[in-house]
Order: C-alpha cells, then sequence, then structure tokens
C-alpha cells in the first residue's frame, strides 16, 4: 500500500506517528498547503517509507497528479471538511481509494431548517456512490472516531449484543481542561461551528431523517473511567445519516458532551454573524481585504494540535444502544478512552487528535491485508466490526464495554 495522507495538521501529524509503528504500508506521502508542516510531521518520524510535498487540497488535478507520481493507491483525507469533495474526486480520478474522517458538508433546509433536512452530511459523496461501484473502487467515508470507531460498534452491537434494537445514540463526553486557557476547544473550532449551529439531524424509522433545533433535548450521560455525568445535547453529525444505511434501529442520534460554557459560547458566535464562512470585506492599511469571520475566529484561538501540553484528563467516545437480546431487554454503552497524559507520553499528540487519528490507520491495515474490501461509497458499518476492535487492541488502545 501507497499512501498519499493530505493535511499535516494535529489529526494528520498523529497519523504519522501512529503509522511509523506498523508495517503494513510501503510509502506515505504526507502533504499540506503548509509545507514546513509537512515536512516537520516527516521528519519527527525518521522513517524513510515517509515524504513530504506541498499540495493546495482545493486543486483535484494536482492533487490527482500528486497521487499518480508517487503511485500511491489510498488517498486519506486529514483536512477539515471544505476540501472533502475535491479530494474525493481526485482520488477517483487517480483510480486510487479514498478515506475521510468527516463527509461533505450539509446545508440547511431553505424554508424550515429545523424540521426538515435540505443537503444532509455525505450527500454530495453518496450521490455519486454508482460511479465509484461501477468503477470496483472504494470510498470509506466517516472512518474517524466519530464518526468512525462509533459506526464499527454500533455494528458490532448489530451483530453480537442484540437481536433487535430499539435505539442508537453516539455519546461523547471528556473531562479536558487546559491550563491558561478559559476557552480552548481541543478539536478544530472550524468544524466545532459546523457540526454545532447546524441544524442536528435524527433518524426514526417511521419518519426517515428530520432535524430539530441546535443543543435540543439536553440529557446527563454518565461516562466511565472517571468521567463521570456530562450534559450531552443533539449537534449534526455523520452518524445519524450512515448508521441507519446498514444497521436496522428504530431511532439513531448523536449527542456531544459540549458543557454550558461552551454552548453560550457558541450561540454569541452565531448572534454576531462570526460562524459565517462568506467572505467580509474588512478595511486594512493596505487597501480592504476579505476574510471569512470564521476563519478570524480560528486564527484568534490556539492551534488544537499544540495544547497537549497543557492539556489534563480523558475524552470518551461511544455508542449507546438499547434493544432486546434472547427476549429480555438490554442496554449497553460501547465505548474508547483515551488519557491525554498517555497519549502525550507514548505519541507526543493530545487525546482528542490522537483519538481521531488511530481509527483511519486502522481501517487503512485492514484494506491492505483484505479483512475489509468493497466497492462504492461505504461507512465503516458496512464493515464488519470485530477485526477492527481486535487490530485496535493489538494496537494498545483497547476499547470496553458498560452494562447500562
Amino acid at each position: 500500500m501507497r499512501v498519499l495522507l493530505v493535511g499535516a495538521g494535529g489529526v494528520g501529524t498523529a497519523i504519522t506517528r501512529i503509522a511509523a509503528r506498523r508495517s503494513f504500508f510501503e510509502a506515505m506521502v504526507v502533504a499540506d498547503y503548509d509545507p514546513a508542516r509537512a515536512e516537520a510531521a516527516v521528519a519527527a518520524v525518521a522513517d524513510g517509507r515517509f515524504g513530504a510535498e506541498r499540495v493546495d487540497a482545493s486543486d483535484e488535478a494536482t492533487v490527482a497528479e500528486l497521487l499518480r507520481r508517487h503511485r500511491c493507491d489510498v488517498l486519506l483525507n486529514a483536512t477539515d471538511p471544505r476540501f472533502v469533495m475535491p479530494l474525493f474526486r481526485a482520488a477517483r480520478a487517480a483510480a486510487a481509494t479514498y478515506l475521510d474522517m468527516a463527509m461533505s458538508l450539509s446545508h440547511p433546509h431553505a424554508e424550515r431548517p429545523y424540521t426538515e433536512c435540505g443537503v444532509k452530511l455525505g450527500d454530495d459523496q453518496f450521490a455519486q456512490a454508482e460511479e465509484w461501484e461501477k468503477a470496483g473502487a472504494l470510498a470509506l467515508v466517516g472512518m474517524g472516531v466519530e464518526p468512525g470507531l462509533s459506526d464499527v460498534f454500533a455494528r458490532y452491537a448489530a451483530d453480537e449484543l442484540f437481536d433487535e434494537i430499539e435505539e442508537i445514540g453516539i455519546r461523547d463526553g471528556a473531562n479536558l481542561t487546559v491550563d491558561g486557557y478559559d476557552f480552548a476547544p481541543s478539536f478544530s473550532i472550524w468544524t466545532t461551528i459546523e457540526e454545532c449551529l447546524n441544524p442536528p439531524v435524527i433518524y426514526e424509522a417511521d419518519r426517515g431523517w428530520f432535524t430539530t433545533e441546535p443543543f435540543s433535548e439536553p440529557e446527563v450521560f454518565d461516562f466511565p473511567e472517571g468521567i463521570g455525568p456530562v450534559e450531552c445535547v443533539n449537534v449534526e453529525h455523520e452518524e445519524v445519516l450512515l448508521v441507519p444505511r446498514r444497521v436496522d434501529a428504530r431511532r439513531v442520534t448523536f449527542k456531544y458532551g459540549l458543557g454550558r460554557e461552551f454552548i453560550e459560547t457558541l450561540k454569541t458566535l452565531h448572534l454576531l454573524g462570526m460562524d459565517r464562512t462568506e467572505p467580509v470585506t474588512v478595511p486594512s492599511a493596505g487597501g480592504p481585504v476579505a476574510v471569512s469571520p470564521r476563519d478570524v475566529v480560528a486564527a484568534c484561538l490556539p492551534d488544537p494540535a499544540t495544547l497537549g501540553e497543557r492539556m489534563h484528563g480523558k475524552t470518551c467516545a461511544g455508542t449507546w444502544v438499547r434493544g432486546v437480546k434472547d427476549g429480555a431487554p438490554r442496554e449497553v454503552y460501547v465505548y474508547h478512552v483515551v488519557d491525554n497524559q498517555w497519549s502525550m507520553a507514548e505519541y507526543g499528540s493530545q487525546a482528542v487528535v490522537w483519538q481521531t487519528a488511530v481509527n483511519p490507520v486502522v481501517a487503512l491495515e485492514l484494506l491492505a491485508t483484505g479483512a475489509w474490501s468493497g466497492s462504492g461509497v461505504l461507512g465503516p458499518e458496512a464493515f464488519p466490526a470485530r477485526p477492527f476492535l481486535d487490530l485496535l487492541t493489538a494496537y494498545g488502545s483497547p476499547w470496553g464495554m458498560r452494562e447500562q
């Protein structure tokens, strides 16, 4: 396997550090708009299989040429969701397998954004599924931690834990703190704003997909391994769009443990229009400059990848499932916890980015060995769960399960 990794930010850099310990691939080209970031990621692993390139992720032709030049048969997208579609198309043009951790962007319904779906997450990719399938090519979409591992947990529950599933609820929570910062998101603020301020999607078998108000249906969920109770709210996320395609469940939701202060900050950004992606013209000494308000917010906050030394606590991603097994009610939470102290000591990567990064590397290895295979546009729930969960444990990061 020869891999083109596009994006050398926090997650991309963590991917190189995890992959460097594995032998399933022949080469990994790390490409970024900022060549210094790509070079730093490569230098840190000191492994001859890695090389650095500069690339503009929005330039499909250049990305496709880079895939061909380095004879890469896989494109792994570690950029933010704005670049999903150009990279997705570039991979198809170069006849490469495609993997991402976040899917193509949604667009709310023009008249009824909080009751009906407009363009859903991933719709633009699934619209091309037939083309990929006819070509015998694979696009494995949403293969991070959430979406990603959470989808694997849903498939595992359907295959091994339940006869009937009433509800699947992805629940994400943490007790992370960052020294010296009152507000310092542990993941890309650009992506966080996109997820949290868009209308959340809910799936119900008798209704299909529909939307609700941001931050709706608050509940307190008790997370394992010392994290404890965290208030979680509905947030737009890919699992709700992916899991029902392959797993039979009457209801699917995603709730994120944001905390009251974080929610109020996001609401204020929305009120001020600072969540907008459309450029606004700003006067400057050198003349008017067009900038995106959301990009300004991102530039004003610390890079999450640099916060590891200041961060303390654990992060938990998991899938809560309620249903019936052998005629009796059952309720479980299948989860994966990463302690920031461990991930920093072991890999030099903070917990949230490391937890995101390990899953696409596991998936790449399963594809390389043939344990996973397929064609078309598929989410993680389309593949058998047990090989993934066993390999994740072999990577030194075991998962857990709690009967509720």
